[in-house]
């Protein structure tokens, strides 16, 4: 586990980060976590993923970025997750790793950059609104299986 203070990098996400990323996918979203073989897919579909990691190379979040188009010129960017192990939480990291995919969904120039959260995940949704996210729909019983909504963000660039 990292310990308060220890300082975070920002790498890419490769295969070896995903059986550290299962636990945590299963601590913060239960039944509705993402498999393996999800990550597996994201990784070799290319999308843009990263992982805060610490000294010891120990993953304390990660977050996806995926294309909608031409992955060099994309109309879309969604992010696919960002997550935050619960012990490292409340430091910034979500904020550091939200602002590397906009920073990326940037340099590849696409036009707008959507995202899907939780309806009743307010403190989320304020973090997304603080970063220009604007709420564009609902997608009704989305979260399976607990059937929750989403709520799906969208901001320009």
């Amino acid at each position: 586990m990292t310990q308060a203070g220890t300082r975070q990098r920002i790498v890419r996400f490769r295969w070896w980060h995903i059986e550290q990323v299962l636990p945590i996918e299963a601590d913060l979203f239960g039944a509705e976590r993402w498999s393996a073989e999800m990550f597996w897919n994201e990784l070799a579909n290319d999308h843009h993923y990263l992982a805060a990691v610490d000294d010891a190379d120990q993953v304390a979040g990660y977050a996806g970025l995926a294309w909608a188009g031409d992955p060099g010129a994309p109309d879309e960017a969604w992010v696919q997750n960002i997550a935050v192990r619960r012990d490292a939480q409340r430091r910034g990291l979500g904020r550091t790793l939200l602002t590397a995919l906009l920073d990326e969904a940037g340099r590849r120039g696409a036009g707008r950059t959507f995202l899907e959260v939780a309806v009743d995940n307010a403190p989320a949704q304020r973090l997304y609104a603080a970063y220009g996210f604007e709420p564009v729909g609902v997608r009704r019983g989305y979260y399976q299986p607990s059937n929750t909504d989403a709520l799906v963000m969208m901001r320009d660039g």
